[in-house]
């Protein structure tokens, strides 16, 4: 398991009965996972101090309860990286912390490239590792349908002094975005994604994981440079193993360029219990 425990302004501190208590910065969130199916050990102290809790609804969806001295958004830093934390209608916090592990690898990789990087990242949501390949002095376009999320991503930037990095915001459909890469014969040295288990385009088109990854991973081959740095691919969608991603990568990037792969689970250290929490999973190809 590919474990994100650089943090300093996060911490899952414990965890059970369906939640996760967390720290951001200098508050403190509860909030449900499907994966924590054991039970919480003491449910006392900061579990009942929480700043913010986030009740599930057994209709679906769910509502927060906060303490009123909680900010509307507040921020927090990993490294020289700094994002605004803001729980949203659907449990979200507008950052996924284990993404961290991330973040460095690939700020690694484009600092040690010796040459100009490319990155494009699809299905960008605030732009957490926008801010991180900009931070190690890639050029990046970041492709996102929400502009909301676009807007996210750009005060994420200027929170992190980037505000002038060669950053390209784009506020469209990722599908329809590549192909127009690949009729405007752009090209790219990294490509990152996180798309979804299921989407609806806006006149009607379906995005199923399992059936339209494949297809969706050899579109983006054809917009790569001929030197290609890495590809990273970001899962949360139940029942996806990382033996898949690994054979997906493998009939794709692989068959194409050669280079090494690395598949496994991405997950935090929980503080108490000293175990791990598994929070999906990724899929790496990088040159060699």
């Amino acid at each position: 398991m590919y474990i994100a425990d650089k943090w300093v302004d996060y911490e899952v501190i414990d965890t059970g009965d369906g939640d996760k208590l967390e720290r951001w910065g200098n508050y403190t969130l509860r909030r449900p996972d499907p994966q924590i199916i054991w039970p919480i050990t003491n449910e006392t102290g900061l579990w009942k101090k929480a700043d913010g809790h986030y009740h599930r609804s057994s209709a679906g969806g769910g509502q927060w309860q906060m303490n009123p001295t909680l900010p509307e958004r507040w921020t927090i830093s990993y490294g020289e990286l700094n994002f605004h934390i803001k729980p949203t209608n659907f449990k979200h916090t507008g950052l996924f912390p284990e993404q961290a592990v991330n973040w460095s690898w690939m700020m690694d990789k484009i600092r040690a490239a010796g040459r100009p990087i490319r990155v494009l990242n699809l299905f960008a949501y605030s732009g957490g590792a926008t801010v991180a390949a900009a931070a190690a002095g890639a050029e990046v376009c970041h492709v996102d349908a929400a502009k909301g999320m676009v807007q996210w991503a750009k005060d994420n930037a200027q929170l992190s002094g980037l505000e002038s990095a060669p950053i390209r915001y784009i506020t469209d459909d990722v599908f329809k975005f590549v192909q127009r890469e690949q009729r405007r014969g752009k090209q790219y040295d990294a490509i990152i994604m996180d798309p979804p288990s299921y989407g609806r385009g806006p006149n009607g088109e379906t995005w199923k994981l399992e059936e339209n990854l494949f297809p969706f991973l050899q579109s983006c081959t054809s917009i790569l440079s001929d030197n290609p740095l890495f590809l990273l691919i970001n899962s949360y969608t139940t029942g996806l193993s990382p033996s898949v991603l690994h054979n997906l990568l493998h009939m794709t990037m692989n068959a194409k360029y050669g280079g090494e792969i690395n598949c496994g689970e991405i997950g935090l250290p929980i503080t108490k219990s000293g175990l791990n929490l598994p929070c999906g999973i990724l899929g790496r190809w990088e040159s060699k």
